[in-house]
């Protein structure tokens, strides 16, 4: 037992990533009969969602101390933070409707699935939904927005309650600490599940649905790839006014870090060191902004998550209107804000972001094997994604010591 909890937890998914192909080419379609040890699986991380939300978006919001932090420097850096993250979403969900990752995958060999449509609501009925008129009943029928709307509510009335809200932010804090203990616990389920569930793709799906993956991995890369070289850059170019090289060079040992630990918490450190020693931003900014940063700033992950919902609807069958396109925007942006960082916590938001259109969690099982790989490439993204930001507010508030940033050049 202790040999086992030795290895790493990727290495292990990943090991039974394989080991389940292996025995689903093998068994061929009675690999079926594994398949409920990925339900269980499936089911664990779908009880986890309103908990693991709730708790944390209250405690991000609250985090921030006091609302007049979002003035100069605040409020610029959420700016930011929003804006880029809606571009990530985006640029995520237009890889997956051009190139279409799951589309591979024989639909005639998957379970039908049939989502509930319902009547057709104006806008007003939609924006009253988002209104919670039971938190409660929200959270037993895991209604994701409006569920996000009480929770940033709350965190805002903590703010605003002052020194008499700080017992509650404990709570929320504490809160959201013991639930990312209870994802871990929940996250040593994967192995077994990945391999049940891969041993079924494999058995009743065949290579199909592994070059669907294999799909899923180069885009995930290729559009990280667009964001660091794309829009960090050009916030680094046209708002800080910044050499772009300089700026890669200075954050060199964050993204190297970042891409071995695939956590962005483990690289924070780092991030700050680089941010202050090598890119010129004073102390004050680059604390608050790269703190907070590694929090809600997963521009990565949100892209990955309008990737995957697509690809998981795809896959499944399910077709998704551009009303859905807008909700996947707004929950992937949330739920990456929402998302912890620490490695594999984005496999968690996917099921917030699938439930809120009906994609099917069976997605999660398809891609648990191989979301290390892509988990690396997400952190990268988020961790540059934080100096990014940092650097431009420094330079608009004048925080920015460009002699120190201009030193770089001798790393």
């Amino acid at each position: 037992m202790a040999i086992w909890f030795n290895i790493a937890l990727w290495k292990r998914v990943v090991a039974a990533l394989i080991l389940g192909i292996i025995v689903g080419r093998l068994w061929g379609p009675d690999a079926e009969s594994l398949k409920w040890i990925g339900d269980f699986f499936i089911k664990s991380v779908k009880m986890l969602v309103v908990p693991l939300i709730f708790f944390s978006l209250v405690s991000g919001v609250a985090a921030i101390g006091d609302l007049r932090k979002l003035g100069r420097v605040g409020g610029r850096a959420m700016l930011l933070f929003i804006i880029s993250g809606q571009i990530a979403v985006w640029m995520g969900l237009f890889l997956g409707t051009i190139f279409t990752p799951g589309s591979g995958i024989d639909p005639d060999s998957l379970p039908k699935v049939v989502k509930e449509i319902g009547d057709i609501k104006t806008w007003q009925e939609t924006i009253l939904a988002i209104v919670p008129e039971s938190p409660v009943q929200v959270m037993a029928n895991v209604d994701v927005l409006p569920l996000i709307v009480f929770a940033m509510l709350i965190g805002i009335g903590i703010l605003m309650a002052k020194e008499e809200g700080e017992p509650v932010a404990k709570i929320f804090d504490s809160g959201s600490v013991i639930m990312q203990k209870v994802t871990m616990v929940v996250m040593e389920l994967t192995p077994f599940g990945v391999f049940a569930l891969m041993a079924w793709v494999a058995g009743t799906l065949g290579y199909d649905a592994l070059a669907a993956l294999g799909k899923l991995v180069l885009f995930n890369y290729i559009g990280c790839i667009l964001i660091i070289g794309l829009i960090y850059s050009a916030m680094i170019k046209f708002l800080a006014k910044v050499p772009v090289m300089d700026f890669f060079r200075g954050i060199v040992d964050a993204m190297a870090v970042s891409y071995s630990t695939a956590s962005s918490n483990a690289t924070l450190p780092v991030t700050l060191r680089c941010a202050q020693r090598n890119l010129g931003v004073s102390q004050s900014v680059s604390s608050f902004v790269i703190s907070l940063g590694a929090t809600i700033n997963m521009n990565g992950t949100a892209m990955y998550l309008g990737l995957a919902t697509l690809f998981g609807a795809q896959v499944f069958g399910v077709d998704l209107s551009w009303g859905d396109y807008f909700t996947i925007s707004i929950l992937a942006t949330f739920a990456a804000i929402g998302a912890a960082g620490i490695p594999g916590a984005g496999l968690i938001m996917m099921a917030l972001v699938f439930t809120g259109v009906g994609v099917p969690l069976e997605t999660i099982a398809l891609v648990a094997g191989v979301d290390r790989i892509m988990d690396m490439m997400r952190t990268t993204t988020n961790v540059s994604g934080d100096a990014a930001v940092a650097v431009t507010v420094a330079s608009m508030t004048g925080e920015l010591d460009r002699a120190e940033l201009i030193s770089a050049d001798d790393i």
